[in-house]
């Protein structure tokens, strides 16, 4: 079912994801495309994952950072991503795009798949369930992967923030893996996923996820 949830007024809601490997610079193609959505005159809401909401944060922050004082297991990493994602599709995603509003969104389902699939390697078809589970109706539109090599976007990540996170932390395999696992998905998708290097200055990065946006969603 597609996220373009038709209101009572016949206005239609999109939402565009972002996804890819470390360093790909999706926070900042994010912003770019959400400033030209509404200089073309829509009313776009921006957020992220895990995060988005109250609950979503305190989320972010035990994944990113071991703020509970142990790491999560495996297991435990999965499920607290699906848990930050239902709690932002039913309070923040799915109310906007009723409302008609475009949704940009900082990483979504495909994160789970790739991250805590192929990388990690859980069950993708199990993975796929959960993600089901938590997010309803709502589905991208549109998902811009922005692909990097492993060992360019985790040099751009650590001379972004000068330190590495917990995910950012565990070994190039497991970025390899996750890296081959977005291009499998993307690939497994054409109708919905639009690959774009992300090699190049931002400028030249945002000028192909525009180009993207208008052959996908015509704007």
């Amino acid at each position: 079912m597609s996220s373009s949830i038709e209101t009572t007024a016949g206005r239609r809601g999109r939402l565009v994801t972002f996804e890819g490997p470390e360093g790909g610079g999706k926070t900042t193609q994010a912003r770019f495309l959400a400033e030209a959505l509404r200089e073309a005159g829509l009313t776009v809401l921006t957020t992220r994952e895990p995060g988005g909401t109250p609950l979503g944060e305190i989320v972010r922050k035990i994944l990113q950072n071991d703020l509970a004082g142990e790491a999560p297991c495996d297991a435990a990493e999965a499920l607290l991503f699906c848990a930050s994602r239902a709690q932002l599709c039913r309070n923040v995603i799915a109310p906007a795009l009723e409302r008609g509003e475009w949704v940009v969104l900082d990483r979504f389902t495909d994160s789970t798949l790739a991250y805590q699939g192929y990388g990690r390697g859980f069950s993708v078809d199990t993975l796929r369930t959960l993600n089901e589970f938590a997010t309803g109706e709502v589905k991208p539109d549109l998902t811009i992967l922005l692909d990097i090599p492993v060992k360019d976007g985790l040099s751009r990540a650590l001379a972004r923030s000068g330190s590495k996170d917990r995910i950012e932390s565990a070994p190039t395999e497991f970025h390899e893996r996750l890296r081959g696992g977005y291009l499998e998905l993307a690939a497994s998708e054409p109708e919905r996923f639009e690959t774009i290097s992300a090699a190049g200055t931002p400028d030249e990065v945002r000028a192909r996820v525009r180009d993207a946006v208008r052959r996908h969603l015509g704007i």
